[in-house]
């Protein structure tokens, strides 16, 4: 028997050929973001309305009550003093611009005509009604004095006071632009320390005014 064949040899495989990598495409450079223009700053404002200070609140209501209850008979009696001797009212009101510009009217004694009125102002009586005003809450004890109508916007971020700066300033014959510029700090840096200063001197410059 003859012997088995051998198996045949495996036909040897063809090697497979390489397949060349596509080269990268550069990509195209990025154009450099264009410098933000800086914002122009705010102007900042010149006058801001306050906050309704309370203490100032507080200490106005306190004064005028004290002082009306203190003053009541003085002010009765030149009132009285005047209505006889003028046969008319003796409290006149005034209009006047308040705090934001809301329009009033403040509370005057008539010293317009004969000596009876030369005599109650001369003895700082005429504007004592003015107390009521504050009272109310149409005025200050401290602050710009009233006028009925101004070119100052700043005079109308707080309420006008029956005394101020330039009312105790040691000069009695202030020009009115000087008069303008104290009741333009005053608005800008007043605080209850500074009502409390003015207040103080206003019994001495009032009398040094009215018998100079």
């Amino acid at each position: 028997m003859p012997p088995p064949l051998p198996p045949p040899a495996p036909a040897p495989t063809a090697p497979t050929p390489a397949v060349p990598t596509t080269p990268a495409v550069p990509t195209a450079p990025t154009a450099p973001t264009a410098p933000t223009a800086p914002t122009a700053p705010t102007a900042p404002a010149v006058f801001r309305a306050p906050t309704p200070p309370h203490a100032k609140r507080a200490l106005d209501l306190t004064g005028a009550l004290l002082l009306l209850t203190v003053l009541a008979a003085p002010l009765l009696l030149a009132a009285g003093l005047l209505y006889v001797t003028l046969g008319a009212r003796a409290l006149v009101r005034e209009p006047a611009a308040g705090l934001g510009g809301r329009p009033f009217r403040t509370w005057r004694l008539r010293t317009d005509t004969g000596p009876a009125g030369a005599a109650v102002e001369r003895c700082g009586l005429d504007a004592l009604p003015q107390l009521l005003n504050v009272v109310r809450g149409e005025m200050s004890l401290v602050g710009p004095r009233p006028e009925p109508r101004t070119d100052r916007p700043e005079r109308l971020l707080v309420r006008p006071g029956m005394t101020g700066l330039w009312q105790v300033s040691d000069r009695s014959d202030l020009p009115w632009e000087e008069m303008a510029l104290l009741d333009r700090h005053y608005v800008e840096h007043h605080w209850l320390g500074t009502d409390l200063a003015i207040l103080a001197r206003t019994p001495r410059a009032a009398c040094r005014q009215r018998w100079a």
